[in-house]
């Protein structure tokens, strides 16, 4: 019991990973909201990105990159949870 409530130092890279997905996506959210609240239609996204001009490309490349890096942090941890399945194990022994 006194290890369930120990201070954690050191984060592990999939916690922080995880926690700048939800902060990412609750920002998009709350952004839309806001938007949608003062203007009574959603934004459309490509068209605010298009006003950076060619930084858009940038910017395009690293949500690019993010949701790459979304997915396969799920198919790793989706493939790591069947290969740990009890149904596995029982069908080795």
């Amino acid at each position: 019991m006194e290890r369930l409530f120990a201070r954690q130092d050191d984060w592990e890279l999939g916690t922080i990973f995880w926690y700048a997905v939800v902060v990412w996506f609750s920002s998009s959210l709350l952004s839309q909201a806001v938007y949608l609240a003062f203007y009574g239609v959603p934004y459309d996204a490509v068209d605010l990105l298009k006003q950076f001009g060619p930084v858009y490309y940038l910017v395009f490349a690293v949500e690019l990159f993010i949701w790459i890096g979304i997915g396969t942090a799920v198919v790793f941890r989706v493939v790591k949870k069947l290969s740990n399945s009890p149904l596995q194990a029982a069908s080795h022994a």
